[in-house]
């Protein structure tokens, strides 16, 4: 199975089938706005603003299952981000990204690219303190916490897989090569 044969829900509760995409650059990240992570927001904007027009989509899922750090309805999540950081890329409805309720897409997803890449030892210890705080990471290829971005090219295919810690703005190079 492929992405391009999932839906996935609209944050007004409407199905959105992931083949609209094809032919588009990907960011898939699992949000949250109540995390240390969440200024990351700023980063994926700017991406975002940067590379829309050539062809890259940005799927913001936000996820509560880490921390209990995406409170509130889908509406006011969205709420928040478009007021604090000028969102204007699409936001779906609430998800799970582990577990026996996980979203579909983030299980192709994980199995495409089971590892996050994670460079530099402030960020290697972060991801170590955050692993101990999830509960829903049990397996191999689990999503360890908010913010775990992945970058899928325009046939829908895993390119890489990037940790909660990797900021979106050092995205920018392997964006414009897949654009």
């Amino acid at each position: 199975m492929k992405i391009y044969d999932l839906k996935v829900k609209k944050r007004n509760g409407e199905e959105f089938s992931l083949s609209e995409l094809k032919d588009k650059v990907l960011v898939i990240v699992n949000t949250a706005t109540g995390c240390g992570f969440t200024p990351q927001y700023k980063g994926l904007e700017e991406l975002y603003q940067k590379y829309h027009e050539k062809g890259l989509e940005i799927l913001d899922f936000p996820c509560d299952q880490f921390g209990h750090q995406a409170p509130g309805s889908d509406d006011e999540i969205h709420e928040f981000c478009t007021m604090k950081y000028n969102t204007t890329f699409d936001q779906f409805s609430k998800v799970d990204v582990n577990g026996e309720n996980e979203e579909p897409l983030f299980t192709i997803l994980k199995e495409q690219a089971k590892n996050d890449e994670i460079s530099g030892l402030k960020a290697k210890m972060a991801m170590k303190a955050v692993e101990k705080l999830s509960k829903t990471t049990k397996k191999p290829g689990d999503i360890k916490w908010n913010f775990t971005k992945f970058l899928v090219d325009k046939e829908g295919n895993v390119v890489k897989r990037y940790s909660p810690t990797f900021e979106p703005e050092k995205m920018d190079e392997d964006i414009a090569n897949l654009l």
